[in-house]
């Protein structure tokens, strides 16, 4: 072979080379390009529908698959995923939402004046529950594959299209179910925005109506629940005691230890329909709890005001106060990451590791002096120290067994103590009791020499040297639940369901009451 020809074939070599080379960057880098493309168009997709939806006068849900057939308000086609209001319960595709939003306005919070104080029904085209009936011929509403039949966003009466006309100007709303939990939009002027008002200003809508027929429904954690109790103490310093609401808890918080003691479970996660969640709130009982004033009076600070806490749960000293103390730290510099109750809760636990090899509480016992009703009690080698006014602690953990089963306005707290992280850890799991310190209606710690983990009701701080007293400050009505009630309602319900067309799921936006 001459040498032109072997120089031919290393060129052509070559060119193959350089050519599977460039095939094999494209189909590498292409993907990726794309990919990135695509994921900056979704994330300003994204952005686009929040500045949307903050906008806009309906409270918009974004969704990839409706949980049912649904159509589009606005187009009348099958949609798979979009949004829909929870308000009022109008659904629109992607590309309609801005129509939907112009043409199909939300149900009226604020509204003028009738003369006969009636309240006209407000209707929405499509998507009415399963199994519903008509309120003019009885017969089954939303059968047909399409948008059809009307649903009132109020009283949730659903009627045909064809029965439309039917209805006389005397058929009015009665608010449904309901009615006893929802303000009628004549009665307010103004809707209450806890990010720009406080709670104080919002509860004044309390002394508007008669005496003991408010309950407010506080949907967040056990520091939530605290801020209304707060304001709900305000009331009464302006001898505002006849109109104090009753206060009933959704838990979407992490611990949600007051929610457990008082029956309405450990978290909600959406398990139960609103519906049975009102319907429960209406079955509660009226049950009085303590509250109580928490004094912190640091060492040296002749001159200065003790800081005064509330507390509705637990103070605590020691380890458990530390991995609230650690988490809120974190949770401050990355709020966006502290997202999900279980990634809270997986924190919590890496914290807890961490101060089981570290021990940054040991020596408590020579540190700190403890009284219960003026009596010194004498302390084990403990880490920690826990004052109990509820039956749960640590997110569903019961520290003094048959606490739960005592009245919450007994005027005691129960006091315990812990040997450390592992032992919290143990009590949690069910592996191990507290040390039972005692009961007391006035309890006093003695912080001697340096500082100290503290919290109440999960806001934790670093204490130095310091006098903590902690003494009964007033009752507050709490609505409590028993479970083995709406056991029995649900069985006695599925029974009747096919019999009782009212009783019905909703969908999206069926919630009639606003509490």
């Amino acid at each position: 072979m001459s040498e032109s020809e072997l120089r031919t074939d290393d060129d052509r070599g070559s060119r193959e080379e350089w050519t599977l080379l460039l095939w094999t960057s494209v189909a590498v880098i292409v993907p990726v390009l794309i990919t990135l493309w695509c994921s900056s168009q979704r994330s300003k997709r994204k952005t686009h529908i929040k500045g949307f939806f903050r906008k806009s006068k309906h409270c918009w849900q974004y969704t990839d698959l409706f949980n049912k057939p649904t159509y589009c308000c606005v187009c009348s086609q099958h949609i798979l995923n979009g949004a829909f209001c929870d308000c009022c319960g109008v659904c629109a595709d992607e590309e309609c939402l801005p129509r939907a939003d112009r043409y199909l306005p939300c149900k009226e919070i604020m509204a003028p004046w009738r003369p006969d104080g009636a309240v006209e029904h407000r209707w929405v085209r499509g998507n009415v529950p399963l199994a519903s009936y008509c309120t003019v011929c009885k017969q089954q509403c939303g059968t047909q594959p399409k948008l059809c039949d009307f649903r009132c966003v109020w009283c949730q009466t659903t009627v045909h299209d064809d029965c439309m006309d039917s209805l006389t100007d005397e058929d009015l709303c009665d608010l449904g179910e309901f009615r006893s939990l929802i303000i009628p939009p004549q009665y307010l002027y103004r809707v209450f925005d806890l990010s720009e008002l406080t709670p104080a200003k919002a509860l004044q809508l309390c002394t508007l109506l008669p005496p003991g027929s408010v309950r407010v429904l506080v949907c967040g954690g056990d520091g939530t629940v605290g801020w209304v109790l707060d304001a709900i103490d305000t009331m009464k310093l302006k001898d505002q005691d006849q109109f104090v609401p009753w206060v009933t808890i959704l838990p979407l918080g992490t611990g949600n230890d007051l929610s457990n003691t008082l029956g309405w479970g450990a978290g909600y996660a959406g398990e139960i329909p609103v519906e049975q969640v009102l319907r429960n709130i209406l079955d509660a009982e009226v049950v009085k709890m303590d509250r109580w004033k928490v004094q912190v009076a640091s060492k040296g600070a002749l001159f200065r005001k003790p800081k005064v806490l509330s507390m509705n749960n637990y103070f605590s000293v020691g380890p458990d106060a530390l991995m609230a103390l650690n988490f809120h730290a974190h949770r401050e510099k990355t709020p966006s990451f502290f997202s999900s109750r279980i990634i809270n809760k997986v924190v919590y636990f890496l914290y807890g590791t961490k101060d089981c090899l570290v021990q940054e509480c040991k020596d408590l016992d020579k540190r700190i002096e403890l009284e219960l009703d003026g009596e010194r009690v004498e302390l084990p080698s403990l880490e920690g120290i826990i004052v109990c006014n509820i039956g749960y602690w640590g997110g569903g953990c019961r520290l003094w067994e048959g606490v739960g089963d005592e009245p919450l306005d007994d005027g005691l707290l129960e006091v315990v103590g812990v040997y450390g992280s592992f032992h919290c850890a143990q009590i949690q799991v069910k592996l191990a009791n507290p040390v039972r310190l005692g009961q007391a209606h006035t309890v006093r710690l003695l912080l001697k020499s340096s500082k100290m983990p503290m919290q109440v009701d999960g806001e934790p701080w670093a204490q130095g040297p310091c006098t903590i007293t902690i003494t009964h400050k007033t009752q507050v009505l709490m609505l409590y639940h028993s479970a083995e009630q709406t056991d029995d309602e649900d069985s006695s319900a599925s029974e009747t369901e096919s019999a009782t067309p009212h009783d019905s799921p909703r969908p999206p936006g069926a919630s009639s009451a606003r509490a």
